[in-house]
């Protein structure tokens, strides 16, 4: 007998109390459409050899693809691989005090350009540079929307149809394609490589020097390493150098680390306020990186060269929103009043020990009746400390169809992201959010279940 002829028609299906609740909830042509979608992946799914589902579980796929296809394709997820910075899951989480900023200045006004004190139209470049300044000892500070506009804009601003010298040890490309190289050439500046793929000299700066030029441009290597037969000047060094040839130096930091990573056992990071100390005269770096803030491009450095920079057509147009100003604004306050750890999701996550993750993922295990829990190790990620490694426990799950297991994963509310070792399927309690916990074993139970209808 073919098994198929068991399957409920759409009609049977809408007729259940399930589904009378589905038109109810979303209507009928959407209950209709699933139902008849979700029956014919089960058909197809059938021919592969699986089981034949029930008529409860046939209804409740079909409500779930209602709901993912009502829902707004940006949604929340729950990150269980270990990257603490996840750049295709939005990079850093926020700190719920600039979740809540966001929420208070968003649904309603705020000064963003207006002077209180005057009564007349303000700046919003004032916004979050008090608290920059102080945090890096720089004389003044820009945010725009993210790190790529920050460098295009100094570029344009101080250098346009102007030589900058950048050694080729530091012509990187980051995700997106984002490529150093590329972005000297959109905003005008000439560039003069020197050097070679693996050493550059303080002698190849003052060659290339010899020649009038804007600015020496050091982009640290924040999304590899350079390893073996290696040399660079030192960000001092180099100062030296822009001093003694009167040109600017410049450093796109990228990954903006305010303090020590050496404290968390980690390689050390160069800071922001390191360079500047050092001699540059303009750091860029990123929001949402180790600053565990929102996507921005912060810009600090002298006075007079952030006033230019300030007042460039271009920077209009990659300003940053109140959104953006009110959460890195919230962020900063935690550096300043040395909170960060207890407050801003990648530092919490960064300081947990390996012991603490070990626990989480005993606790997991415990109340999933299953599993094992493993040593393996998480990874910073997001373009920071490359190649670093954090000792961490994990929940180790064994399936026969780990990518199998995985897409089931991906379709729980929230989806379940997690990451393949071998046959196995890992989830890293280090990345996983407290408040995200109860969601997730919940998840991961409902796709035991799928996975395992018959348990």
């Amino acid at each position: 007998m073919n098994e198929l002829r068991l399957l409920p028609s759409v009609d049977k299906l809408l007729k259940t109390s399930l589904g009378n609740a589905a038109i109810g909830d979303y209507g009928r042509p959407q209950t209709i459409e699933a139902i008849r979608v979700t029956l014919e992946e089960i058909r197809e799914s059938y021919k592969s050899g699986e089981p034949l589902p029930e008529e409860s579980a046939i209804l409740e796929q079909a409500i779930e693809k209602i709901r993912r296809n009502l829902q707004y394709s940006l949604v929340e997820v729950i990150n269980a691989t270990g990257v603490i910075i996840h750049t295709n899951l939005g990079r850093a989480p926020l700190a719920k005090s600039a979740s809540q900023a966001i929420v208070q200045l968003s649904h309603g006004y705020t000064n963003l350009e207006f002077d209180l004190t005057t009564g007349k139209r303000g700046s919003r470049t004032g916004h979050a540079e008090s608290l920059l300044t102080q945090l890096t000892g720089a004389e003044a500070a820009l945010v725009v929307n993210n790190n790529a506009a920050a460098v295009l804009l100094c570029l344009s601003a101080l250098a346009k149809r102007r030589s900058v010298v950048i050694s080729r040890t530091q012509l990187i490309e980051i995700g997106g394609g984002f490529r150093v190289p590329d972005v000297m050439k959109q905003s005008g500046a000439k560039l003069i490589e020197i050097g070679t793929t693996n050493r550059v000299h303080l002698q190849d700066y003052r060659e290339a020097l010899e020649k009038p030029a804007a600015m020496i441009l050091h982009a640290h290597r924040s999304n590899f390493q350079l390893v073996g037969f290696t040399d660079e000047p030192t960000i001092a060094e180099l100062s030296s150098v822009a001093k003694e040839y009167n040109v600017l130096l410049m450093d796109d930091q990228g990954s903006g680390a305010l303090i020590n990573t050496q404290q968390f056992g980690l390689t050390h990071e160069p800071t922001v306020q390191e360079s500047l100390q050092a001699g540059s005269d303009i750091v860029c770096f990123s929001g949402d990186k180790l600053l565990g803030g929102p996507q921005a491009g912060i810009i600090v450095g002298k006075f007079e060269l952030i006033n230019i920079i300030k007042n460039h057509a271009l920077a209009r147009a990659v300003r940053a929103d109140k959104t953006c100003l009110a959460a890195l604004t919230a962020t900063l306050l935690h550096f300043l009043k040395d909170s960060y750890i207890e407050n801003i999701p990648i530092w919490q996550m960064i300081a947990r020990t390996k012991e603490q993750t070990k626990d989480i993922a005993t606790t997991w295990q415990n109340s999933l009746g299953g599993g094992d829990v493993v040593e393996t190790f998480s990874t910073i990620g997001g373009g920071s400390i490359p190649g670093e490694k954090i000792p961490t426990f994990n929940l180790s799950i064994g399936v026969p169809k780990p990518d199998k297991f995985l897409k089931i994963l991906r379709n729980q509310t929230p989806p379940i992201i997690a990451r393949i070792e071998g046959n196995r399927v890992l989830f890293d309690p280090r990345t996983v959010l407290i408040d995200q916990e109860e969601a997730f074993l919940n998840g991961l139970r409902k796709a035991i279940h799928r996975m395992y209808p018959n348990t």
